[in-house]
């Protein structure tokens, strides 16, 4: 049975995505990762656990003539994805598979970039979401390091793995990926001003051997607290939410 879904603008409209009207929605986050994959035109790009799209959708707005893969397992999620692929006229194929079981036509193929916005919650220490959807998305089922080898695998000599996760992942993320990847950087997003980062952007390289990166936090909010109805989102944040600007590492 199909999905009862709804229309939504991401980017000032310049991405038309359909999603679940019950179950996970993309927000934020997925443009967020989109802002900072380093792609240009031409490149191959993977996207692991893609849900309907938002992400590699948003990358494809941004930077024109990219080609992209895109893997999800809930077949329901990727069969919106590539509804989203035709009526946002992108170059995409969806596989429906689980991460850790490719396609061989696929494990056979290297890209120029991996992105991925693993699921958050560790399964076994936090509440079931009563929507199968949400709970698939938001429940860490597949370890971490299976994300981060699989993205190693997938990546050309040079390629980069860009990772989008809550700031208590870091030391997990960056003991898997210093095992296979280099080039190590971190880009904390902090909410306001004087708060600590909820969430990071980590950014790995196959073959490179540059020294560990700790960039200045993006702040996400103006003002300390907040203080009104309404948005408030910093400048930089507005131009990449609204506007499809790169959120470069620095």
């Amino acid at each position: 049975m199909e999905l009862e879904a709804s229309l939504n603008e991401f980017l000032n409209g310049r991405v038309q995505l359909w999603q679940p009207t019950k179950g996970y929605r993309a927000g934020v986050d997925p443009v967020i990762l989109a802002a900072s994959v380093p792609a240009k035109t031409g490149d191959h790009v993977l996207e692991l656990g893609c849900g309907v799209g938002a992400a590699f959708l948003c990358l494809h707005a941004r930077v024109a003539g990219v080609c992209f893969d895109a893997v999800e397992i809930q077949t329901d999620y990727a069969a919106l994805a590539r509804k989203n692929v035709t009526e946002n006229e992108a170059v995409a194929r969806i596989w429906d598979a689980d991460l850790t079981a490719l396609p061989e036509a696929l494990k056979q193929r290297q890209f120029d970039h991996v992105l991925a916005n693993p699921p958050y919650f560790n399964r076994s220490a936090s509440t079931r979401a009563e929507d199968t959807g949400r709970d698939v998305a938001m429940g860490e089922i597949t370890p971490l390091a299976e994300w981060v080898a699989v993205a190693a695998k997938r990546l050309k000599p040079r390629g980069t793995a860009t990772f989008i996760h809550r700031a208590e992942k870091l030391p997990e993320l960056l003991a898997e990926m210093s095992g296979v990847l280099g080039a190590l950087q971190v880009l904390p997003l902090q909410a306001r001003v004087g708060r600590d980062a909820g969430l990071v952007l980590v950014r790995a390289q196959k073959g490179a051997r540059a020294a560990f990166r700790l960039h200045a936090p993006v702040v996400m909010h103006e003002g300390a607290v907040h203080q009104h109805d309404g948005e408030s989102y910093t400048q930089q944040i507005r131009d990449v939410l609204r506007n499809g600007a790169a959120l470069t590492f620095p």
